[in-house]
């Protein structure tokens, strides 16, 4: 069983360079246009997935609102921002940490596909930023976003961050919670290889904010959290900290 989690593995390394960055990157990087930019991107990892014998399941427990919208997910693994441009209209513009945009080769096919930066390091910068976010979706514009920001190996839910809800608040913008499952087993944090794994993405029922003062966007990240912790099958890191704390 261990050589063939190795074979398949090694297998699967190579379908995602020769298919994402070899066979589509040229399509992606040259394309004139931004829809034909992304539909190569989302034509990519379907056409990876399926070369990989690996079953992607997209349900929608409700319709995406047709206009603005934020959705938020859970990030397990190193392969949930490809997850989620197969599973999401290619409308949605994805928001990630302004670090990516340098990495070899990725940064320069996601800022092709239209990714938006936010920095962490900068206050100044990532005000700029969620004010040009925020002037986007005013312009009827979805964005979809990781709110817990990272991810680790142990297979639990983090904090989500404030950043996503205060837009959504201050710009009275529905919220999608959406969960993935499968993919922390298929390639989670210190992996060196995929395994095999079932992947599913589900939506879930838009949640509207109540209000546009930080209460509200509170109010709207818990709401969201306890959809997304509900259905992703795993731990919530938070619980877990408060019985720790509570031990020592």
């Amino acid at each position: 069983m261990r050589v063939l989690n190795t074979l398949y593995g090694l297998y699967a390394l190579s379908i995602f360079a020769l298919v994402i960055f070899l066979l589509f990157a040229p399509f992606i990087i040259l394309g004139p246009t931004l829809p034909i930019r992304r539909w190569f991107g989302r034509a990519a990892v379907h056409t990876a997935f399926f070369l990989l014998g690996t079953p992607l399941r997209v349900l929608r427990h409700a319709q995406l609102p047709a206009g603005r919208c934020i959705v938020v997910t859970n990030h397990a693994s190193y392969l949930d921002g490809i997850l989620m441009t197969a599973a999401l209209p290619s409308r949605f513009t994805f928001v990630v940490q302004d670090g990516a945009a340098n990495w070899p080769v990725i940064g320069l096919i996601i800022r092709r596909m239209g990714v938006s930066f936010v920095s962490r390091s900068s206050a100044r910068a990532g005000s700029r930023q969620m004010r040009e976010l925020m002037r986007r979706l005013h312009n009827n514009e979805a964005l979809a976003i990781f709110p817990e920001g990272t991810f680790k190996a142990a297979p639990a839910l983090l904090p989500f961050r404030d950043g996503a809800f205060l837009m959504a608040a201050r710009t009275d913008t529905p919220v999608v919670p959406a969960v993935i499952t499968g993919s922390r087993r298929m390639y989670g944090d210190g992996q060196k290889l995929p395994r095999w794994a079932p992947l599913k993405v589900q939506s879930f029922a838009p949640i509207q904010p109540t209000g546009s003062d930080r209460a509200s966007a509170i109010a709207l990240k818990n709401a969201a959290r306890a959809v997304v912790l509900a259905h992703c099958g795993e731990a919530d890191s938070m619980a877990q900290s408060t019985s720790d704390s509570n031990e020592s």
